[in-house]
């Protein structure tokens, strides 16, 4: 009974089926009627069908049509049919003019010519305008050679790195460098230090003391070819040397060329690229500089730049007068008067003058200003400067007031924080992040970036022998340092970093690298660097060109670098791959060797390394300079 009731549930299952599958294929039976009806309803127009329908629906008609239609496999479009799609330009960068191997855009003497002489303001810088900038690769003139290896370089120059020999004539009595064969030699001597300069340097270490720790950034006013600046890094003090582009030709470039740190730069109108309280000392060895003239302005921007408790050190004119005032073809009154303008406006500045002896007078600035602002009271001027940003330092316009000193509740406390000697400094945390005058950067912030700095470099190694090749760099330059961590890494190594803090940076850290006892400056990436071309064996970025990716053109920053590194010269850029990539393309077309590698965290981040060489090339010699350079050789 069971098994019958079974067989009827299935034979009535199957009779369902079957008048399922009946309905559907009439269904589809009458759709396909409809769809033929439809298609008989063309219209003929002059031989060609216009359509009525959906184009599905007549070409379903035409292939079911009765008579017989020949296909038309011929192709109808060409491609000289197609659209004309504009390739992407390939960038072009030639070789500028072999004219041009020591090009400084900003600091161009056909540009300056147009700007006031008052105040020197025609040596400060002046960039060109957009459509000016040259869209060209500044090349090494002809017989360009690596430079020698440190500390050998501070003593010798190749002659067809800097081909200039005026410095030879007009400083032959000076010792400053002198001209031999085919390369240029530095004795070490200056103006004011015909012993030299390392005779020089123990004078000076014996009125202040130079060799406890104490002092280690110094900046060097009118450098000549920075002998002062070179001597001290033997006693681990690390000199920003600078001097203006003037008649005297190349001083600056010869000391970049020497593997010494410097800039192009003068005292003018307007801030030193420096944050306040940066060096422990600064020194003038008659560099020429009218300290006690413009209301004693000069003076003014040495002591914003000064740290509290450092020093100033003059030597030259006005100093030991009595003793020099024939040959420097002056009156005693004139000189005497002088000097006594100069120590009126620093004691109006609240230094104290510690020393002088023979030809060597050393100020002290005070360590707060505590007993300064009660004396305003006798010193009527300058006042303080008012609701002021002492580090801001780009374009800035000097003032004629005295930059305050953060508030102290003693007066044996120092304004700012007592920085621990070098090189313990290096390590700690600066003051600047412990008072938290820089928000969000904690010192938890300051020792995590110490040490991913410390990984960073070390895995910069691996990826360029150079770089972890002792002595094959010398003068690195890091365009965005934030707080110093790429240079702090390669301390221990034989070079020095210029650590840049773009001006359009978050943060303005600066002050913060000078507490470690490192150097650096202020620069604007859409202008040119104050510096010679050739100035850098390396350069590293870190995340420069996600920062200007709005600002300007990313083959002008790129031609700057290619202007400021020098030939077989190397550069690591850290950035987002897709940017990296973009530079790649720019920096090939500039014939550099280039590769982008991993992240040092491995090949998933999108964050990666460009790593690149620029080739050795230079200009062509003409015959006019073959034979100068001939007449040189003999000479």
């Amino acid at each position: 009974m069971a098994v019958s009731n079974f067989s009827f549930k299935s034979g009535r299952l199957n009779l369902y089926k079957i008048t399922l599958v009946t309905i559907l294929c009439a269904v589809f039976y009458l759709v396909g009627v409809w769809q033929q009806s439809v298609g008989k309803s063309l219209i003929f127009a002059g031989g060609n069908y216009a359509c009525t329908t959906s184009t599905a629906a007549a070409t379903f008609e035409n292939s079911t049509a009765t008579s017989v239609i020949d296909l038309d496999f011929a192709a109808h479009h060409t491609a000289a049919d197609l659209p004309v799609v504009q390739k992407a330009r390939r960038p072009n960068f030639p070789p500028c003019d072999s004219k041009l191997y020591e090009y400084t855009p900003c600091e161009d003497r056909d540009r300056s010519l147009k700007f006031d002489r008052d105040r020197l303001i025609y040596r400060e810088r002046h960039c060109p305008e957009a459509g000016e900038i040259l869209k060209c690769r500044v090349p090494a003139p002809p017989g360009y050679k690596v430079p020698f290896r440190w500390p050998e370089s501070r003593d010798f120059a190749w002659f067809s790195n800097v081909p200039h020999k005026e410095l030879t004539v007009e400083k032959k009595n000076q010792n400053w460098v002198r001209f031999e064969n085919d390369r240029f030699r530095f004795p070490g001597g200056g103006t004011m230090f015909p012993r030299g300069a390392d005779a020089y340097i123990d004078d000076i270490g014996k009125l202040i003391n130079l060799a406890d720790g104490s002092i280690r950034t110094a900046v060097d006013t009118g450098c000549g070819v920075a002998s002062w600046g070179a001597y001290l890094l033997s006693r681990n003090i690390v000199t920003m040397s600078f001097a203006p582009r003037d008649t005297h030709e190349a001083q600056v470039q010869f000391a970049l060329e020497r593997g010494v740190p410097a800039l192009i730069g003068v005292l003018a109108s307007i801030r030193l690229p420096y944050p306040s309280r940066a060096f422990d000392m600064a020194h003038c060895s008659r560099c020429l500089i009218p300290w006690a003239q413009s209301d004693g302005m000069y003076l003014i921007e040495v002591d914003r730049i000064l740290r509290p408790g450092g020093y100033w050190v003059l030597s030259g004119p006005p100093i030991n007068w009595e003793n020099h005032w024939k040959g420097w073809n002056r009156t005693t009154g004139d000189l005497q008067a002088e000097q006594s303008k100069i120590e009126a406006v620093a004691k109006s500045l609240c230094w104290k003058k510690l020393k002088q002896k023979d030809d060597i007078a050393i100020w002290q600035k005070p360590t707060n200003h505590i007993h300064c602002k009660k004396n305003r009271k006798v010193f009527k001027f300058p006042n303080f400067c008012q609701e002021q940003d002492p580090d801001s330092a780009w374009y800035t316009k000097m003032e004629p007031c005295l930059t305050p000193l953060p508030e102290v509740s003693d007066v044996k406390e120092t304004a700012g924080g007592q920085l621990l000697n070098w090189p313990e400094r290096l390590t700690s945390v600066p003051p600047r992040i412990n008072s938290g005058s820089l928000k969000q950067i904690t010192p938890q912030n300051f020792t995590e970036n110490t040490e991913l700095w410390r990984k960073r470099v070390a895995h910069y190694k691996a990826l360029d022998g150079q770089l972890a090749e002792p002595g094959r760099y010398r003068n690195l330059l890091d365009m965005n340092s934030f707080l110093g961590g790429f240079a702090a890494a390669l301390v221990d190594d034989p070079l020095w970093v210029m650590n840049i803090v773009p001006v359009e940076a978050d943060f303005n850290t600066l002050g913060v690298i000078y507490e470690r006892g490192l150097i650096g400056t202020y620069q604007n990436w859409c202008e040119a660097m104050s510096t010679y071309p050739r100035t850098y064996d390396f350069i590293h970025g870190d995340s420069v060109f996600s920062m200007y990716k709005d600002r300007c053109e990313m083959e002008d920053i790129l031609l700057e670098m290619d202007r400021i590194l020098r030939p077989q010269g190397s550069v690591i850029l850290r950035d987002d791959v897709d940017v990296l990539v973009e530079v790649k393309s720019i920096a090939e077309a500039m014939q550099w060797e280039c590769r982008i590698a991993d992240h040092e965290k491995g090949p998933h981040q999108r964050e990666k390394i460009l790593v690149a060489t620029k080739q050795y090339w230079t200009a062509s010699a003409t015959e006019e300079e073959n034979q100068e350079k001939q007449t040189s050789s003999q000479s």
